[in-house]
């Protein structure tokens, strides 16, 4: 595992390079679920895909910017999927955004499967936060000649002050809406850049708050992708003292997606946000 992680700070300047100095405009293709994808998109899974292609411990690899699974050592280990580059398009704006890493157990493509996840932030300054099942995440920044330092451990408070709400307002349900405005008129600051691992970022530094993408009426299904995006974040939110479930109340990490691509709406919090959200939603626990 150890390997791997070595190998995610590689793909973290890399793609931080890029970033920096790469074609900024639309490619002619689309992703796997029929994105337009920018040349950085493509640029970014090619980076990805060069460094993770060459471990032992990995017997594939599957990212968000493909349709099939990409075979790399039939011995290996572990399956791990990936979004290169997670809100690339306001990489134009010059917001941040980030890469996002599930390691699974190979043949175990499901939360239970997961046993670490990472994300990179590529922002100001250049950080990673790594989790493995069962420990505190790490987080750590890109200082001098590109090497990693460790700075803290990553943990939630009881409850938190910030609100990052997803999704197109007039899709919401009428539900959704009354429970986000009762954790504004509790004084939750607003704190949404389209970008998801900037803003669960900012909650996981932060101390807590909530995060939510609900299914809604053009995306019942929600948008963000179980393998990509909802599992690998679950754990890190859990291993950090926090919850991550879906609308019906279930834990994101008792999910098995049917398809490689399929999508969940996801809610990440601290207790406090999630209990309120699951009384909002009239979920009863057990």
């Amino acid at each position: 595992m150890l390997t791997i992680f070595e190998k995610l700070k590689n793909i973290a300047l890399d793609i931080d390079k890029a970033i920096k100095n790469e074609d900024l405009g639309y490619s002619e293709h689309q992703n796997a679920t029929g994105d337009e994808q920018l040349k950085l998109d493509v640029v970014s899974d090619t980076l990805v895909e060069h460094h993770l292609s060459d471990l032992s411990l990995v017997q594939a690899i599957i990212s968000e910017e493909k349709e099939e699974i990409m075979p790399v050592n039939e011995s290996g280990k572990y399956v791990i999927c990936y979004d290169p580059l997670d809100g690339s398009s306001i990489v134009d704006v010059n917001l941040s955004v980030g890469s996002i890493f599930g390691i699974y157990e190979a043949g175990n493509l499901s939360g239970s499967g997961l046993r670490a996840a990472a994300y990179i932030v590529y922002g100001p300054r250049l950080e990673l936060v790594l989790a493995v099942r069962g420990r505190v995440p790490r987080h750590y920044r890109s200082g001098a000649r590109g090497l990693f330092s460790a700075r803290s451990s990553v943990s939630l408070n009881e409850k938190g002050k910030l609100n990052a709400p997803g999704g197109t307002q007039k899709y919401w349900s009428p539900t959704h809406k009354a429970f986000i405005d009762s954790l504004f008129a509790e004084g939750y600051r607003l704190r949404y850049s389209g970008g998801m691992v900037p803003d669960l970022h900012q909650i996981l530094l932060k101390g807590g708050g909530l995060f939510s993408y609900p299914g809604t009426q053009d995306k019942p299904k929600g948008k963000l992708r179980m393998l990509f995006e909802a599992l690998p974040f679950a754990l890190i939110f859990e291993s950090a003292g926090g919850q991550a479930i879906d609308q019906e109340g279930r834990r994101l990490l008792d999910l098995t997606p049917e398809h490689i691509h399929d999508t969940t709406p996801c809610f990440f919090g601290s207790d406090y946000e999630i209990d309120k959200l699951k009384s909002a939603y009239g979920i009863h626990d057990g």
